[in-house]
């Protein structure tokens, strides 16, 4: 059985006005042709219902929210979405489909968890299921109208797709923009570190920052510190910050593990315990120093609400948080004042990137698929048709920030939006493909397990840098031995 620990806590409801309910449905139904084929096609399945389960996050509650009574209203078809904590969806769709009970008509599946059901052989084939069934496949649905990010739900051996991206977001830097362009701060930190204060592009750089800030707060009195971090010494987040996003910094990609050999020691062919995974991990533990007090307990819930309370002015943030944290008003202290870059780099990782040989940050996100044991496939696909059709990703987007067709980029509203993300979507559209999502393990969730504590006992200061990666891969190969 697999296990995995809660990404989400983002139970917020999604506030939608009537306005955002009238441009939703004026531009969803603007696609007669498709309406028209989806009304024939669905004639078969009226008053079917089918049941999902999906992780509690923006783009999900706009799902069930907005698209799923749109699209019963056009088709009969009624939808119920369970939108519930990550470990309560993991939970549920993993015993449902190792069980085969036909519970589920479709399930989230997150992008890193992808390869462990493809080798349990728990999800249908969507592009074989459309070719035999081609009454049931959209004029208007095509694979190729979305993101490069579709390539993570592809079955590696054979390029058959297996999950309708629903999201997709990047990891992306942020800083507030209020303090970089204030004169009286760009002058004092000129006057301390010799160059002019910047988004920050090398680590050296983000360090300064993080100092600066942190020391800035204190002069003037007030509550500002460097950068957000998550270190919580027993929740996963902590894992996953060095792993997704700070080894890659320094170019340790795939978490330091052998695509081949799925070997982690620089002994065995890894780089779990090279040189610059122990820099990553000792630049990491000194930016602590620069972080709130929270910090130390943080997880993915503190990072997002930290950033907009305006207590930091940098940090890392997962993209599915950017309209909240850069618009909404109403909750964040930084809306109207955030910009975005790349994720600061150690030399030679940004052309590694360039050439195909790295990456620069995480690429992440989710998709839904159909569980092999489902018993109403039909119904389903035109489901996840729907949603993959391009007259719903505008007003979705605008909604929530989630970007998974190409063509959404090129929107006139998405353009105009992007200004008030900070360039998010710019960034998306022009770096998206130096990003990178989890390596294709299905040993995912055992690699994770065996790492995870040495990371805690790191965070606890029971290890140093060094020690805590050289046990961390010596217990992955040990790991890897017993399962291959």
């Amino acid at each position: 059985m697999l296990a995995r620990t809660t990404r989400s806590g983002r139970g917020r409801p999604l506030h939608i006005g009537i306005a955002w309910v009238v441009l939703v449905f004026s531009l969803v139904h603007e696609a007669p042709a498709e309406q028209t084929w989806l009304t024939s096609a669905s004639k078969p399945y009226q008053g079917t219902m089918i049941r999902g389960v999906t992780e509690d996050q923006p783009a999900s509650r706009y799902i069930a929210e907005i698209l799923a009574p749109a699209f019963e209203k056009e088709t009969g078809i009624h939808v119920e979405v369970e939108v519930v904590p990550w470990e309560t969806m993991f939970d549920n769709s993993i015993r449902d489909m190792a069980l085969g009970t036909g519970y589920y008509d479709f399930v989230y599946i997150e992008q890193d968890i992808i390869y462990a059901y493809l080798a349990q052989n728990y999800l249908t084939n969507l592009s074989r299921f459309l070719v035999e069934h081609r009454a049931l496949a959209s004029p208007t649905f095509d694979f190729s109208d979305f993101t490069s990010y579709l390539d993570y739900f592809r079955a590696p051996t054979t390029g058959d797709v297996y999950g309708v991206p629903i999201e997709s977001f990047l990891r992306i830097y942020v800083y507030r923009k209020d303090l970089f362009d204030d004169p009286e701060i760009k002058a004092a930190f000129k006057a301390e570190y010799g160059y002019p204060l910047g988004p920050a592009q090398s680590v050296s750089q983000y360090r300064d920052i993080a100092a600066f800030f942190t020391e800035w707060g204190k002069k003037q009195g007030i509550d500002l510190w460097g950068t957000t971090i998550h270190a919580s010494p027993s929740h996963v987040a902590s894992f996953y910050e060095l792993f997704e996003s700070v080894l890659p910094m320094f170019g340790v990609y795939d978490w330091g593990v052998d695509r081949t050999t799925r070997r982690a020691s620089i002994a065995r062919g890894g780089t779990m315990n090279s040189d610059a995974a122990k820099q990553a991990l000792s630049f990491w533990l000194k930016l602590l120093r620069y972080a709130p007090p929270e910090a130390f307990g943080s997880t993915w819930v503190e990072g997002p609400l930290t950033i907009s309370s305006g207590r930091v002015a940098q940090g890392l943030l997962y993209g599915e948080h950017i309209v909240n944290v850069a618009t909404d008003q109403t909750a964040s202290k930084v809306a109207g004042k955030i910009g975005t870059a790349l994720p600061p780099l150690a030399p030679g990782v940004l052309e590694a990137a360039k050439a195909g040989t790295g990456y620069v940050g995480y690429y992440d996100g989710g998709a839904f698929g159909i569980p092999h044991s489902s018993r109403k496939k039909e119904a389903a696909a035109l489901w996840l048709q729907y949603l993959g059709q391009p007259s719903v990703q505008v007003p979705w987007t605008l909604a929530t920030g989630r970007i998974t067709h190409t063509a959404t980029l090129q929107d006139p509203a998405v353009i105009e939006m992007d200004a008030q993300l900070g360039g998010y979507y710019s960034l998306v559209q022009q770096y998206g493909a130096l990003f990178a999502g989890a390596p294709p393990f299905a040993e995912h969730a055992a690699i994770r397990e065996v790492v995870a504590p040495y990371i805690y006992a790191f965070v606890k200061r029971e290890l140093t840098p060094a020690e805590a990666l050289d046990r961390a891969a010596e217990a992955v190969d040990g790991a890897m031995s017993a399962l291959h």
